[in-house]
């Protein structure tokens, strides 16, 4: 399945990698799979990203079929390369509910790629976040006041954003203390920025978690 990747095929593009994602979840190819999450090791930065696209592009469409991957994945946040960083961390968003217990014994290396991680990488970190502490009430201590932290302190245009990917972890008990934060922050926002948080806000009082 590898031969399949953009740059087996000469492309500079990421088509042939959405294509292959597409068709091993399709055909439910395990083996093909496998195959692809073997490049990750390659010497070619290329393959290796081409890689990690595939595998992500497969997460969006079932995480089922990438969980077994979790260690993998959490090793490439090591990585030098940044593509494969924050390509690893948008396919550990997609497991992070499944993987939970997983993660959180690992958290001290997603937080570690979080903390000094570009754009993308702190993005799918909340939603990593959210998805360890919604996995477990039990984590939820731990996880869920550094999301908090970083709602009330990251840049005025993220807020909506990843509010939206912190949800999934709102619940009755820590409800109030998500608004309370988004709250905080609703006087730095333009009127676009107060729509999104304003979504949220009445799913809270409605008690649409």
């Amino acid at each position: 399945m590898i031969e399949k990747i953009a740059y087996y095929l000469g492309q500079n593009s990421d088509e042939p990698n959405i294509r292959l994602a597409e068709e091993l979840v399709k055909k439910n190819d395990v083996n093909g799979i496998a195959e692809i999450a073997q490049g990750l090791d390659n010497e070619k930065e290329q393959i290796v990203n081409d890689c990690i696209k595939v595998l992500y592009e497969i997460g969006y469409r079932n995480p089922t079929l990438i969980v077994n991957y979790a260690e993998l994945f959490i090793k490439k946040l090591q990585s030098r390369n940044n593509r494969v960083v924050w390509g690893s961390c948008i396919a550990l968003a997609q497991i992070a509910e499944l993987e939970g217990d997983y993660l959180y014994r690992e958290f001290d290396i997603i937080y570690k790629a979080y903390k000094n991680g570009s754009v993308i990488t702190v993005d799918n970190c909340i939603s990593i976040f959210a998805g360890i502490a919604k996995s477990n009430k039990k984590y939820e201590k731990k996880v869920f006041p550094i999301i908090i932290e970083h709602l009330e302190h990251c840049r005025a245009k993220e807020v909506g954003q990843h509010a939206e990917r912190a949800f999934i972890c709102v619940n009755a008990k820590n409800a109030d203390e998500f608004k309370a934060a988004l709250m905080k922050r609703y006087g730095s926002l333009v009127e676009s920025q107060k729509k999104r948080v304003d979504k949220l806000i009445k799913r809270i009082e409605k008690e649409d978690y």
